[in-house]
C-alpha cells in the first residue's frame, strides 16, 4: 500500500474558485451548443459563427438525408381518381316570339380582363457522385405547376415534394419519387401554400447535370 499524505485545509480548492471553475465549464458548454452543436445537428445558428465553419450547411444537409430516408420509407399514396363531370342538360326551345321590327340598339363591349401570365424557368443543376440538391418554387393551395427534367451523365434518385410555410419540423407532402431514373415530367396542384419541389441525389459514380423546366402558377424560385 502507498502512504499518500491527506492534502490540508490550504492545499484544497476554495468554494470560491470552485463556483468560478463551474461557471467557466457551464459558459464553455453553452457556447459549444449554440455555435457547434446547433448548427451542426439542427441547421439553427443564432450567431453566425456556424454558417462561417461550415457547420450550418453540415446540419442542413443531415436534414435533407432524413427527409430522403423519411421518404423512401414512406408507404406509396393512391391516387383517387377525379369523378366524372356529370352530362350537360340539353337546352330548351326557343319560344316563338312574333318578329317586330325595332330599331338597333349599339351595345357597348365590355373590355376583357387580361389573366396574369405563366411563369416559366429553366434550371441547371450539376451533382457530384453521392452529393444531393434542391429546387424549391414557391406555390399557393390550389395552383398548379407543369414540369419536365433530364439527367446526364447518370441516373438519380428524386423526390417530388412539398413543405407548408411554418409547418412542423420534418413534415413534408410528397407527389411522386423515384429510384435510378433519367428523367421525369408531369404536373402537381399545390395541396398547401408553402414551398414545392425537387430533391435529387446522384447514386452513381459520375457527375450528373440535371436539367429543369417548370411552367405554372407560381410565385419565386428557390435554388
Amino acid at each position: 500500500m502507498f502512504n499518500t499524505p491527506l492534502p490540508t485545509v490550504n492545499e484544497l480548492p476554495s468554494t470560491r474558485k470552485l463556483v468560478r471553475s463551474t461557471v467557466i465549464a457551464l459558459l464553455t458548454a453553452v457556447g459549444l451548443l449554440v455555435t457547434v452543436v446547433m448548427p451542426s445537428e439542427y441547421a439553427i445558428d443564432p450567431t453566425g459563427v456556424g454558417r462561417v465553419l461550415g457547420l450550418t450547411q453540415m446540419g442542413e444537409l443531415k436534414i435533407i438525408l432524413a427527409q430522403e430516408a423519411l421518404a423512401d420509407a414512406a408507404p406509396p399514396q393512391a391516387v383517387t381518381p377525379a369523378p366524372a363531370p356529370a352530362p350537360a342538360p340539353a337546352p330548351a326551345p326557343a319560344p316563338q316570339v312574333a318578329q317586330t321590327q325595332h330599331a338597333a340598339i349599339p351595345v357597348a363591349q365590355s373590355a376583357s380582363v387580361p389573366t396574369p401570365a405563366k411563369k416559366t424557368n429553366q434550371m441547371t443543376v450539376t451533382l457530384k457522385p453521392g452529393e444531393g440538391t434542391e429546387i424549391k418554387l414557391e406555390v399557393l393551395k390550389n395552383k398548379t405547376v407543369s414540369y419536365q427534367w433530364t439527367a446526364a451523365g447518370g441516373l438519380v434518385n428524386y423526390d417530388t415534394h412539398g413543405e407548408p410555410y411554418n409547418g412542423e419540423k420534418g413534415y413534408f407532402h410528397s407527389y411522386n419519387k423515384g429510384k435510378q431514373v433519367k428523367s421525369d415530367k408531369g404536373e402537381f396542384t399545390a395541396i398547401f401554400d408553402g414551398t414545392h419541389g425537387w430533391f435529387w441525389r446522384n447514386r452513381s459514380n459520375n457527375v450528373v447535370t440535371i436539367s429543369l423546366q417548370t411552367s405554372g402558377d407560381y410565385l419565386s424560385v428557390k435554388q
